[in-house]
């Protein structure tokens, strides 16, 4: 039976809270979920009240809660990086990028948004993926994600590697039917197989094309570069109905022209937004396992995710953050902005 774990960071002067197997997503002894409509809505602690080391390392520390029954919308951790295919250690991501998120705040003087004045918003924990069998990982992933989505709380996912979209987004289909996806990556990650193997993070929108879960004509991929082993690696891609976004054609300008017409592009029908940190040059992003020079900027990803506002934004993922290869915990504090800056962008947000 699927559960849900708890974080307990460095952070966090509180004991760890341990988890047993329910029906239900839990933490035992943790707060129960309840109606927005029942009290305030959930607001991370202000660093002028609380201070930033203060606290259980929770998403912006915001509370944990057992269950998504009652929340608008939710971080949840994927520890998962079995997938790999270069340097591992992206199931250490979702813990470096909830230490990072004190940093953040509640409202974007930039956009106007006021996430959590809009929103009953609250941080799941993490799924109790299993490291040594990735095929169960994935079951284990989807079953989760079928509960959250049922609740009507759209999910905010912290990776893990970029395998774990695939069973996400084949429990967003069971609800949405095929879904556009704004997929912002160096790499494609629809090869077919590596090794002889068809699951890994270089194939997850392989195994959603076969499975019919994406709408393919509102399929737009961003900032992929990189060397390969044919002259044209974006064949299938274009075939499929992709857009295909190179980052050479993104350097050294704005992108939101280009996010205009992937908003026209995309309409008014449910999207997923699936961000890979490596689609950040590795000057700003270095912890991540498959680097790529010559990548986007961080400003580029704040106009790419901004640009995101007024689409049906049903669910987003920051993945492939690997912390062992940035001891400054830099790419953890751009992975957990650029999460901030997803949920601001979600449908219901109020902006001003």
């Amino acid at each position: 039976m699927l559960r849900l774990l708890a974080s307990g960071c460095a952070r966090g002067p509180g004991p760890g809270v341990g988890a047993r197997p329910v029906a239900e997503l839990c933490h035992p002894g943790l707060r129960q979920s309840r109606q927005a409509s029942d009290a305030p809505r959930n607001q991370p602690p202000s660093p002028e009240l609380v201070a930033r080391s203060v606290g259980v390392c929770s998403m912006m520390r915001l509370p944990v809660q057992t269950s998504p029954e009652g929340l608008d919308a939710a971080f949840i951790g994927v520890p998962l990086d079995t997938g790999t295919s270069n340097r591992p250690g992206a199931r250490f991501g979702p813990r470096r990028i909830r230490e990072e998120s004190v940093m953040l705040r509640t409202v974007n003087p930039s956009t106007g948004a006021l996430p959590f004045q809009s929103l009953m918003v609250a941080d799941l924990g993490d799924v109790n993926v299993n490291l040594y069998n990735l095929q169960d990982s994935c079951r284990r992933i989807q079953e989760a994600y079928e509960k959250i989505v049922a609740a009507g709380c759209i999910p905010l996912t912290l990776g893990g590697d970029h395998t774990i979209t695939y069973p996400i987004l084949q429990a967003m289909a069971k609800k949405h039917g095929p879904v556009g996806l704004l997929h912002v990556d160096a790499h494609t990650d629809t090869t077919d197989k590596a090794l002889g193997e068809q699951l890994y993070h270089g194939a997850p929108f392989r195994r959603c094309v076969d499975e019919g879960l994406l709408d393919c004509k509102r399929v737009a991929q961003i900032g992929i570069r990189g060397y390969s082993t044919t002259l044209d690696p974006y064949r299938y891609n274009r075939s499929q109905g992709f857009r295909v976004v190179l980052a050479e054609d993104c350097w050294m300008k704005s992108l939101v022209p280009l996010m205009a017409e992937i908003r026209q592009q995309m309409g008014g029908k449910p999207i997923y937004i699936s961000f890979d940190i490596d689609a950040l040059d590795p000057a700003y992003a270095p912890g991540t396992g498959t680097p790529e020079i010559a990548g986007l900027t961080p400003s580029q990803a704040l106009e790419i995710i901004r640009g995101c506002q007024g689409l049906n934004v049903v669910g987003c993922d920051l993945v492939e953050v690997s912390p062992p290869y940035d001891l400054s915990g830099n790419t953890a504090l751009l992975a957990a902005n650029l999460l901030f800056e997803m949920l601001c962008a979600l449908p219901k947000v109020t902006t001003v």
